[in-house]
């Protein structure tokens, strides 16, 4: 069940913020990148996540699952599923379709939002989005933003691969009930091993949390990631894809530290480059 608005929170930017990739400047039919991660909090296993991008030379799904259990108890206990659909122009991705479920012994949460050249033209909240309480959401507000999942599509040029470049932008997110910015920054590089599929370097950005709308001012999990607190975000290239992809996400705390890091991490080519033979 969901404690809070704060902890449904967590649950969604969680599964979120690892399901998500970036594009180069061309994409192959059908590939994929297929990863699971495991949510950590103070080195004990809490719940996992799996999560799927599939792309072509002209469009793009991403899918993704989370389960949260063991001591994340105390603040959420159910399962997320999330969905988006759009396509590739010149090299970046557009969100068409967003939909999320959250699910809990409780209550359901829906959304289902469609978007267009990164404004949103339909919205479906289930229950409603609240009228009072919380950090109202003007129309500006779903204007120039990209949903959960595309947020992270890095479209990085094959120059920049793990440059410090990769890291320096600002992901204006809107997930159907609230309106928030991750800011990024390079911070270092690093190596990391996967159980299964990638061993390698990794660029790592520092991440902050900047609630727009949509928030109660006083949740305590707005708070927390708000008032400087240590995030960052490890990206790795997928081989052969030509993009970024998270491989690791940590939040450091006074008390204990929330780690999701992937023991999946591979890609699957189901067809080679299609050219113009002209």
């Amino acid at each position: 069940m969901f404690r809070s608005r704060a902890a449904r929170r967590l649950l969604t930017c969680t599964a979120l913020t690892l399901a998500t990739a970036g594009f180069d400047d061309y994409a192959r039919a059908q590939d994929k990148l297929e990863t699971a991660y495991l949510i950590s909090f103070s080195r004990i296993r809490v719940g996992d996540i799996t999560a799927t991008l599939a792309f072509g030379d002209s469009d793009y799904t991403i899918s993704a699952h989370v389960r949260a259990g063991g001591i994340m108890k105390l603040l959420v206990e159910g399962e997320g599923s999330f969905t988006t659909r759009g396509t590739v122009k010149n090299g970046h991705p557009m969100a068409a379709n967003f939909m999320s479920r959250i699910v809990s012994n409780r209550a359901t949460f829906d959304v289902e939002m469609v978007l267009d050249d990164g404004t949103v033209k339909e919205l479906m909240a289930e229950p409603p989005l609240p009228t009072s309480g919380i950090v109202s959401i003007s129309e500006a507000d779903r204007q120039a933003v990209v949903d959960p999942l595309t947020a992270m599509m890095f479209s990085v040029s094959s120059s920049e691969g793990l440059a410090p470049e990769a890291c320096r932008r600002t992901l204006p997110i809107f997930d159907g009930r609230e309106r928030y910015d991750l800011k990024l920054a390079f911070k270092r590089t690093d190596h990391v091993v996967a159980e299964k599929g990638y061993a390698g370097p990794v660029v790592v950005c520092s991440v902050q949390y900047d609630p727009i709308a949509g928030h109660r001012a006083s949740a305590p999990l707005v708070k927390y990631l708000s008032e400087g607190r240590d995030m960052e975000i490890a990206l790795a290239p997928a081989p052969g894809m030509h993009l970024l992809a998270p491989f690791r996400v940590s939040v450091t705390g006074r008390v204990a530290n929330l780690v999701i890091e992937a023991n999946r991490f591979e890609t699957t080519a189901r067809s080679q480059t299609v050219t113009d033979p002209k």
